[in-house]
């Protein structure tokens, strides 16, 4: 990690960006995966939770769920896990590398055009919108991370996601999936590429 400035690429998901642009992330600003993770509800068309669901559902013979409440279990599920991935790896920085930018309160961004090409790239594959790819002028603290190295969206145990929060931590060794996580003072300067919605 280090403060720098140093111009970088954004995959631009929810509105798009204008040259000129300025963004400021300091430690108390929440980012978009904050607000997806840790605010979304999940809920049927009777404003029933994953537990209400569970607990309305639950017959001798076990669940019965219809589609809806069956895609509003796995969709809290879904969530409910990469929030856990999160909030481990936020843990492991607050105790071992507190200087890092947060996870949650930064903005992401790629070294280079091609590294920004693999991001767009795996967000159509989970087709998210990707609008724009812009590069951006950083002054402020940048680290360098290998997303493959994330705590993985499965059952281990907690423990060994705490070692792989640790092993992300550690910054990009393997260069399989860089990302960068930038805060500081961030400036549009660049319309790369416009893509149609």
């Amino acid at each position: 990690m280090e403060r720098s400035e140093l111009y970088v690429y954004h995959i631009v998901t929810r509105r798009k960006m204008d040259i000129g642009q300025i963004i400021s992330f300091d430690k108390n600003q929440k980012n978009t995966l904050y607000h997806f993770f840790f605010e979304k509800e999940q809920m049927n068309s009777k404003g029933e939770d994953f537990i209400q669901i569970l607990h309305s559902h639950y017959t001798n013979d076990g669940f019965k769920l219809d589609k809806e409440n069956a895609d509003v279990v796995i969709r809290y599920a879904e969530q409910t896990i990469r929030a856990t991935r999160e909030v481990i790896v936020e843990m492991v920085r607050l105790q071992e590398y507190p200087e890092y930018p947060s996870r949650l309160s930064c903005l992401y961004a790629a070294k280079s055009y091609e590294d920004a090409l693999k991001w767009k790239e795996l967000f159509d594959s989970f087709h998210r919108k990707v609008l724009q790819i812009v590069k951006l002028r950083v002054t402020g603290n940048i680290f360098e991370g290998d997303g493959n190295l994330l705590p993985k969206e499965d059952g281990i145990p907690f423990s060994r996601k705490i070692e792989q929060a640790r092993e992300y931590w550690k910054g990009n060794i393997n260069n399989e999936l860089p990302e960068l996580l930038i805060n500081g003072d961030i400036e549009v300067v660049e319309i790369i590429d416009e893509f149609s919605t």
